[in-house]
């Protein structure tokens, strides 16, 4: 006998194809910016504009170093509401939105397989 398998249903998005979120829609403007403006005195300053951006990619490769070293480890989200879950890492995607994780263990029971939104977590820990 065939054993059953649950699919993981995402919500649709505005698209009519259901293919995600149109980049150029408000709403993706509003939540997911893709960048953040510089600093008053970088626009004066040459100089100063090339410090921030060196600092702005030093933060950043070392963001994405941290998210390879999670890969396939628990990690515990702190989220709104005093809200902590544990799952174990899996992925994100390629503009840092959603993490896919696995063995999600929330307060009302365990999800198999998940995805958060990001701007749903305050921060996250793992055991290093």
């Amino acid at each position: 006998m065939a054993t059953p398998v649950s699919v993981l249903r995402l919500p649709r998005g505005p698209d009519p194809n259901s293919r995600g979120f149109d980049p150029k829609s408000p709403r993706f403007i509003a939540l997911c910016r893709t960048s953040i403006p510089t600093s008053a005195e970088a626009e004066a300053d040459p100089e100063q504009l090339q410090k921030e951006q060196h600092a702005r990619s030093m933060l950043r490769e070392t963001f994405l170093r941290c998210l390879l070293s999670m890969a396939n480890r628990k990690v515990q989200f702190n989220m709104y509401e005093k809200v902590k879950v544990e799952a174990t890492f899996g992925a994100s995607d390629i503009d840092v939105l959603n993490f896919q994780v696995s063995d999600l263990h929330t307060p009302i029971g365990v999800q198999k397989e998940a995805l958060i939104r990001s701007q749903d977590v305050i921060s996250f820990t793992y055991d290093v």
